[in-house]
């Protein structure tokens, strides 16, 4: 990313059961706009806005995809029952109309009436039901099914009315849980109940609720949008009717579009030298701002060194290995170097700011200061009789996490050899790829980031560490688990304070993950393009439907 100042402090949210205040969810960087004219479409002047991405899409069901290349489209085809407006904190209604508290494990969502898919097929609480239903009985590796791990039932008692019933009382966070990836609304006659849809027959099915639609598919390639008429949620009409989403596999070649203008928009990921020379480019304007995206590494507990279907498997060692590790890294320097303190180095999975947050790893590891301490490292392989050095099979990704990635991990690399203890071997694997490999277990240790689906210590928490998370790294830790249930329905905000401490600790204690960065956002716009605020809060989202032509 581009140099920028440092990151103001996230805002913390954790709604009183009256209140139902949210941070949003999805945090998009980099993102730019000229307009080229097409005879077609209306809105801003008949144009058509052609967005450029070097990140892949995994899949258009939304039962089976939680990443930000997918994330893309979904969330401009598809609709959530509640969302959050940029510049706002609190919960706002979407396809619905309200939502109410109506008993301790009891939320009631009444939706808008008439409401209806691109295809002519009616959308009501009977879709609703099926969707979160669906997305918890496929319960897909790489898809969001572990947001909604306190729901216990959907019922459907009329067609404006959904009643979700939670399996623990006081979960105030579970309105923000119905704005994210897992609360996308899905049309019951097109999608199975028990298995994701084929990309190609969910477009040719026309099953979109949100914003905009897809027109024509050619996946990672490129694909063609036009609004949708039959929305009916709160973003309104678009702006600007007709968007392209092309996709590239070199950062330095969607650079060079923008540049001679035929992309008008840079949705993940320019280096941060790129967005540095954009912004001295006249007609060029770089929006900057907090970010909630963090950089960690992901130990496998089957595979990793000493791993539990290892030959040579040890629970003691396999420890220290993860443990020297964390002592070794030198997260500002991977800032400065890599980023040019765009990024901030992480000593916690969730991220400096956020209400509960807690350098963990910063007193536990290295220098007890935040830097790194080779003696420590050595040490404990030592003290848990490991031979030295350590492989580690270390895997990245630079199309989804960007390109600078190579030159990340390339140091984590050095530093990590510097002392002698550990030979890495460095591997990059396609996204589309990544995501089937890791939950497979093939990559011993490998990398990962996040956005926030809300702005809660929490989101940062659950995701990795409570049951069936996500990353699906075979960490499991029954007392993390326990604190994490019990900071979710506890109201009182120094004691949630003091149990989110308490999670951040006892995970970071086993190393399941590695946190090194946190970082802030730009997104790159021509000046002759509206829609996008001059600074961007830690919860701006972009979205299509706000961007014009001047």
């Amino acid at each position: 990313m581009a140099q920028h100042n440092s990151p103001r402090p996230i805002r913390s949210v954790h709604p009183g059961l009256g209140a139902l205040s949210l941070g949003t969810a999805f945090l998009v960087a980099l993102t730019g706009c000229t307009s080229t004219k097409d005879s077609g479409g209306s809105g801003s002047g008949g144009a058509t806005i052609t967005v450029g991405t070097t990140d892949q899409v995994t899949s258009l069901d939304p039962a089976g995809a939680w990443d930000a290349g997918s994330g893309t489209i979904e969330t401009e085809v598809y609709a959530t029952l509640l969302s959050v407006k940029n510049g706002a904190t609190e919960v706002s209604p979407d396809l619905a109309t309200g939502i109410k508290l109506t008993g301790p494990k009891e939320y009631t969502v009444t939706l808008k009436k008439g409401l209806k898919f691109a295809n002519g097929h009616q959308l009501t609480s009977s879709d609703v039901k099926f969707s979160f239903d669906r997305t918890v009985k496929i319960a897909d590796e790489n898809g969001p099914s572990s947001l909604l791990h306190n729901l216990d039932s959907v019922a459907a008692p009329a067609p404006t009315r959904v009643v979700f019933t939670l399996k623990s009382a006081k979960d105030t966070l579970f309105p923000q849980v119905l704005s994210t990836a897992a609360g996308l609304i899905v049309d019951e006659q097109v999608f199975p109940a028990d298995k994701i849809l084929d990309d190609k027959a969910i477009v040719a099915a026309k099953p979109w609720n949100g914003p905009y639609g897809v027109t024509s598919y050619d996946k990672n390639s490129l694909v063609s949008f036009t609004a949708n008429s039959a929305y009916g949620g709160e973003l309104g009409t678009p702006k600007t009717k007709n968007v392209q989403l092309k996709y590239y596999t070199d950062a330095s070649n969607l650079k060079l579009d923008v540049q001679q203008g035929t992309v008008d928009a840079v949705y993940r990921t320019l280096t941060t030298a790129d967005l540095d020379d954009l912004s001295k480019k006249k007609d060029v304007k770089v929006h900057t701002g907090s970010g909630n995206g963090i950089r960690y590494i992901v130990f496998d507990f089957t595979t990793q060194p000493y791993g539990t279907k290892t030959k040579n498997a040890d629970k003691a060692k396999a420890l220290a290995v993860r443990q020297a590790v964390a002592d070794s890294v030198d997260r500002p320097q991977l800032a400065q170097q890599v980023y040019k303190n765009s990024y901030q180095p992480l000593y916690s999975s969730v991220p400096d700011g956020l209400t509960g947050a807690t350098e963990s790893f910063k007193s536990l590891y290295g220098d007890k200061k935040g830097g790194p301490d080779k003696a420590a490292a050595a040490a404990r392989l030592k003290a848990a009789r490991v031979s030295t050095p350590v492989i580690l099979n270390l895997q990245y990704n630079s199309d989804h996490y960007g390109s600078s990635s190579a030159d990340e991990y390339a140091l984590i690399k050095t530093q990590l050899e510097a002392g002698g203890l550990f030979k890495v071997n460095l591997q990059s694997t396609e996204w589309t790829q990544y995501g089937k490999d890791r939950i497979k277990h093939q990559y011993p240790l490998y990398q990962l980031g996040w956005y926030a689906d809300y702005l809660d210590a929490d989101n940062y928490l659950a995701p990795f560490y409570s049951a069936n998370n996500w990353v699906a790294n075979e960490y499991s830790d029954a007392a993390v688990r326990e604190l994490i249930k019990k900071e979710e329905t506890e109201t009182d905000p120094t004691e949630r304070a003091e149990l989110l401490k308490q999670a951040q600790d006892k995970a970071a204690a086993s190393v399941p993950l590695l946190p090194l960065l946190q970082g802030s956002t730009a997104i790159v716009t021509r000046t002759d393009i509206s829609g996008v605020p001059d600074e961007l809060d830690s919860a701006y989202t972009f979205r299509w439907a706000g961007l014009a032509k001047k």
